[in-house]
């Protein structure tokens, strides 16, 4: 089934301990879409100027992402900058320019309305829901959100979490949105919000899924070197959805192994700057790392085994 990834596409410049990247491609929509496109069949709803290179949107539909709902208008593609020092879980912004994004209306083409899986990346909840009631026939609305959102904008994002599935934040946005904090009870404020599942990322300690009837938590791949994490969370939420969109199911068995299909993508993102890793991963790759993820959490069952 195919999957609707609603986000933005960007320009952006980074700078960690291990190097920099200056005006490279990014943006939450690109790392999705790139992202779920190793299981499913995605499609683009985004915004870039006139500067945005068309090799971009070549890799994008080399990958098989439909692109008909990217807009490109007069004006400049959005562009972040920002750097990460000592703490690789969150990134100190220098600038943001938001150029056309500033007047983007997600007008969705006519055969994007009826997509089974749909993701709606960081943006405006204004905007979120203007794509919500654009849909006629939905399996699983999920979405994301950030502190800036969460702080503004709380009225508007509050009618979005009435009308998604699946809420993935980090652990710091999930205890602002809820008041809480404690991670376990801020989940089930937050989907006394609205969503059946909240999945609260954590970074290099995992991810942990929260429904009604379970908990699930999934770690993550212990690296040696993560030279960026930017895209980390979009990357994690693409092969989530991708993997639910592939399976064309959402029941508990499969959520739990969405989780680890999402950890897994995001823990090749990390390797490398911009989607460079992404741009050269095989499928091989991802079922090493799968069955990586596999080992890493076997154990006995029996507690008193001799």
């Amino acid at each position: 089934m195919k999957l609707l990834v609603v986000g933005t596409l960007a320009f952006d410049s980074v700078e960690t301990p291990f190097g920099q990247a200056e005006n490279v491609l990014g943006g939450s929509a690109s790392y999705l879409a790139t992202s779920a496109s190793f299981f499913t069949q995605p499609q683009i709803v985004g915004v870039v100027g006139e500067d945005f290179p068309q090799e971009h949107l070549d890799f994008f539909v080399k990958k098989g992402i439909d692109c008909t709902g990217v807009q490109k208008t007069a004006g400049k593609t959005f562009r972040w900058a920002g750097s990460y020092h000592g703490n690789m879980n969150e990134a100190k912004t220098h600038e943001t320019q938001l150029n056309v994004l500033e007047s983007f209306r997600p007008d969705l083409p006519e055969h994007y309305k009826n997509t089974p899986y749909v993701f709606l990346g960081n943006i405006d909840p204004d905007l979120q829901m203007h794509v919500i009631s654009q849909l006629t026939d939905t399996k699983l609305v999920a979405c994301d959100t950030m502190n800036f959102w969460i702080e503004g904008r709380r009225s508007s994002l509050m009618k979005t979490l009435e009308k998604v599935d699946l809420l993935s934040i980090n652990d710091g946005e999930a205890k602002l949105l809820s008041g809480e904090e404690n991670i376990v009870t801020a989940a089930q404020a937050i989907r006394q919000m609205g969503p059946k599942y909240v999945v609260i990322k954590r970074g290099e300690y995992g991810a942990i899924l929260f429904t009604e009837e379970s908990m699930f938590a999934a770690p993550a791949i212990p690296l040696e070197v993560v030279k960026d994490p930017t895209g980390a969370g979009d990357t994690f939420a693409g092969g989530m959805l991708g993997y639910l969109a592939h399976m064309d199911r959402v029941d508990d068995r499969t959520l739990r192994q969405a989780i680890i299909v999402g950890s897994t993508m995001a823990s090749f993102t990390v390797q490398d700057f911009s989607l460079n890793k992404l741009q050269t991963l095989q499928e091989s790759d991802i079922q090493k790392c799968f069955e990586e993820f596999v080992q890493l959490t076997q154990f006995e069952r029996n507690l008193y085994a001799s």
